[in-house]
């Protein structure tokens, strides 16, 4: 008997059994967990977030360098040397040969 008199007592039984100790457990693990606006649900958003900023800056990046092709292409050289690397295009009268390196050895 004299233990559960001691266990009363004790610092820890009076916090877990305090009202406001009840009440504010149960909310914290619902607001971490269960609740629309939960931690998981921020930390997923966050990482969606940080996923399309990045596609954001990787098609900024591809816009800028097609932006200079689109510039070099405006020279009727550049344009007839872009089409004959790029789309295999060629002159009439006049034979490509293809060169295929194998890199496997």
């Amino acid at each position: 008997m004299s233990s559960f008199k001691d266990l009363k007592n004790s610092f820890i039984f009076k916090l877990l059994t305090n009202v406001f100790v009840i009440i504010l457990i149960p909310f914290i693990i619902w607001m971490l967990f269960f609740d629309e606006n939960s931690y998981l649900t921020h930390r997923k958003f966050n990482k969606e977030i940080k996923d399309l900023e990045s596609t954001i800056s990787f098609y900024k990046t591809k816009i800028e360098k097609d932006k200079e092709t689109i510039k070099k292409l405006e020279n009727s050289l550049e344009l007839e040397r872009f089409a004959r690397e790029k789309y295999l295009m060629k002159k009439e009268n006049e034979d490509i040969y293809i060169i295929e390196f194998d890199t496997i050895k």
